[in-house]
């Protein structure tokens, strides 16, 4: 079989590629060996969103199969498109133009890699104990534990420790770190856990878990992070080395080799389900001969506990640590009308900007938190000033005039 473009994995950023492809008239091959959606859809951000927005674990459990068996029936429609072709099974390298998807050979001009990532375990001796599991085994739980350990505070332990939490299960969070949710800014990511703490969660920072037959929880979760899938591709074949983390190695277009790019959580740079899509347009249109305007720079980012968290670019940690100027003007939601009545007054945004005026970033926590910091991802992009913002019309009584009473100062 000869193509324009072979995709291999059908997640976000490959599914993506290959409608976009397939609209710009390619003849695309995209090979999948597990279901369709990847592991946002099946396993990661859908499924705990429906958990998210559910009132008890049981409807959670129900509701997030029907969702997604929803949405991958959506993403098969678009997989069935003119021009697009799926490949169930594994795929590998032959060579830098060649992939083996079992007895099938498929050569083609440029090659996308998007496998995306799993679950990263810890060095813990006991790690086998049968309590353990990573978040796709927490999802695949049909009886609500009674007790539940999270090991990491990272995105995707502090939103399952917020659920379960909610549902009335005993959470308890262990953290290597000082503090949650590195990405975030550290005084919105400390009011954040303070509050979570007052309605029950238990947080043990600055702790390394020695053996896991010490825990006491009924289910335990792994959440220190993720690694890159690329056992079995054969990447050697197609002349690509892998770095040290495992990850695929990119230019600042995605390209791995010649005539093959990298995309998604394989690469390591942004392990996002929009960066992913992004990334996929852009590979699509180095492919084709567009030039685009995408700013791969200014990549927003949510954590949904509740109150939900957000932010795009530097935390005002990291504009020190980089000796960066600048001037910072903070907001809270129990100052806000719209807050005040939906009962909804716990947050606090944090906007920054350099000496000019020009904005560099948000971090904030409360409700709707990543809407107002998708607000300013969209202004960032356009280089917009805070004097810019003061004169931009909000809507009266909205949580977006957080944002505007900060640019006020």
């Amino acid at each position: 079989m000869n193509t324009d473009l072979v995709i291999i994995g059908a997640g976000p950023g490959g599914y993506r590629a290959a409608e976009y492809a397939a609209h710009e008239g390619l003849q695309v091959v995209i090979v999948e060996q597990d279901e369709v959606g990847g592991t946002c859809l099946n396993r990661g951000c859908i499924p705990t969103k429906t958990y998210v927005h559910s009132a008890s674990f049981a409807e959670a459990f129900e509701r997030q199969q029907q969702v997604v068996a929803q949405l991958r029936s959506g993403v098969e429609a678009i997989l069935s498109q003119p021009n697009i072709t799926l490949l169930r099974g594994h795929a590998e390298f032959v060579d830098a133009n060649t992939v083996r998807v079992g007895s099938d050979s498929v050569a083609a001009k440029n090659i996308i890699i998007a496998t995306g990532s799993s679950a990263k375990m810890p060095p813990i001796e006991d790690i086998s104990d049968p309590r353990v599991m990573t978040s796709t085994e927490l999802l695949q739980l049909s009886t609500q534990p009674k007790r539940l350990c999270i090991i990491g505070a990272g995105v995707i332990g502090m939103e399952f420790a917020s659920v379960f939490q909610r549902f009335g299960t005993e959470v308890t969070v262990i953290e290597f770190l000082k503090e949650c949710l590195p990405m975030l800014d550290s005084d919105v990511a400390k009011r954040l856990r303070k509050l979570l703490e007052k309605r029950g969660i238990v947080f043990k920072m600055k702790t390394a878990v020695q053996k896991v037959a010490d825990l006491d929880a009924d289910a335990i979760l792994i959440a220190t992070g993720r690694k890159a899938n690329t056992e079995g591709l054969n990447v050697e074949a197609a002349g690509i080395t892998l770095s040290p983390n495992g990850t695929i190695p990119v230019d600042e277009n995605y390209r791995c080799a010649a005539n093959i790019y990298a995309i998604g959580d394989v690469n390591g740079c942004q392990m996002l389900a929009h960066a992913a899509e992004m990334q996929a347009m852009r590979v699509v249109n180095q492919i084709v001969g567009k030039t685009d305007g995408i700013r791969f720079d200014i990549m927003p980012a949510a954590i949904f506990t509740e109150p939900e968290a957000a932010c795009v670019g530097p935390s005002e940690d990291q504009l020190k640590a980089d000796g960066i100027a600048y001037q910072c003007r903070k907001s809270f939601w129990r100052a806000n009308g719209k807050a005040l009545a939906m009962n909804e007054t716990e947050g606090l945004l944090k906007l920054f900007a350099d000496t000019e005026g020009r904005l560099l970033g948000c971090h904030a926590f409360g409700a709707h938190a990543a809407d107002l910091v998708q607000e300013v991802s969209v202004l960032m992009c356009r280089d917009t000033t805070l004097a810019q913002l003061r004169d931009m019309v909000h809507i009266h009584p909205t949580l977006s005039e957080v944002l505007k009473t900060a640019a006020e100062g």
